[in-house]
This record gives structure tokens, sequence and C-alpha cells, in this order.
């Protein structure tokens, strides 16, 4: 059950809440809030009893996931960085079997654990100029919004037919000490 109080601030009575769901009613609030319904019922009635304390918890907690996802993006542009480094590591090395191969004149390598051979390459197409190429290889590209470009003649102050801009939804600043 939430009072209200005479301030902006809300008190949740924890214990008239767990009264309620042992006699079987449940306060509807907690049933749309899962994460503060399994938090609140977790807790005993001295840990959280103030609405802004469940606010500052469920903030700790984002500040916490935010941390994590932080590290776990850097670790991943570091792993992503290595997985480069050895895809370009095999690819000379594969470069190098090559040219061995080819400047020995062998087409074949038999292994216990791999046969390697040698075999004539894809071509690969060249445009030397593309003024010179018929309009047939040329592929149409349907036509992209300039979502930028509008905003920016809205920010400015013009008009432009079937746009506007809107309020934005609110955002919740977190300062960290």
């Amino acid at each position: 059950m939430f009072a209200k109080g005479s301030g902006a601030s809300e008190t949740f009575v924890l214990g008239q809440a767990k009264n309620e769901e042992a006699q079987g009613g449940e306060d509807p609030r907690l049933r749309c809030t899962p994460f503060l319904s399994s938090r609140l019922r977790s807790c005993n009635s001295s840990e959280i009893t103030d609405l802004h304390e469940m606010i500052a918890a469920v903030i700790r907690s984002a500040l916490v996931d935010e941390a994590l996802g932080s590290g776990l993006r850097a670790r991943l542009d570091d792993m992503k960085e290595r997985q480069s480094r050895l895809e370009v590591r095999a690819s000379k090395k594969r470069e190098l079997a090559l040219q061995a191969m080819s400047n020995v004149g062998l087409t074949k390598l038999e292994q216990p654990d791999f046969t390697a051979s040698t075999r004539a390459g894809v071509p690969a197409l060249v445009v030397v100029s593309e003024q010179s190429i018929p309009e047939a290889y040329w592929l149409a590209q349907p036509p992209k919004l300039d979502r930028q470009g509008l905003l920016g003649e809205l920010k400015r102050g013009g008009a432009v037919p079937e746009v506007e801009l809107r309020n934005s939804k609110p955002v919740l600043m977190v300062r960290t000490k």
C-alpha cells in the first residue's frame, strides 16, 4: 500500500504489503514492476521504506549494469582487435606458403593433418573508367530521407511540409561522484 505524504515523496509501508500478500491480496502496482516487487519481497521492513530509497536502489543497480556493460564493451573491443591481428597474421602466413610453393613449383603438399594445393585464382574485376560503363550495368538506388538535414532545417526555424519536431521523452541524468 502506498501512502501519500504532504511532501513530494511517497512512503511504502512494506509491512502492510506483506500482510496483504499473506492474506492473498497484492498491491497492483507491485504486479506492474517485477523488479521492485521482487526487491521489496526480499527485504525486511527496516531495509527500504521510502520511495526515494527504492528509486535510488534501482538507479544504483542501473549504474552497476552500465559499468559492467562498459567493461564488457572494452573487453569485446580488445578481443576484436586481437581477432583482426590473428586474421591478418594467418593471411600473411598463407601468402608466404603460397609464394614458397610457387617458387619451387610445388602444386601439392600432403601432410598427416592437412593437404595444401595451389590453383589458379578467380579473375578479379577492375573498372578503369566508370563513365564509359553502359547504363545497363548501373543499379538504381532508392531515394533515402536525409533525416539530419530535416532536423537541422527545423532547428533553424525552417518549415518543411509534413515534418515536425515533437517533445522528447524525459531523460534520467545521473552524475556519479
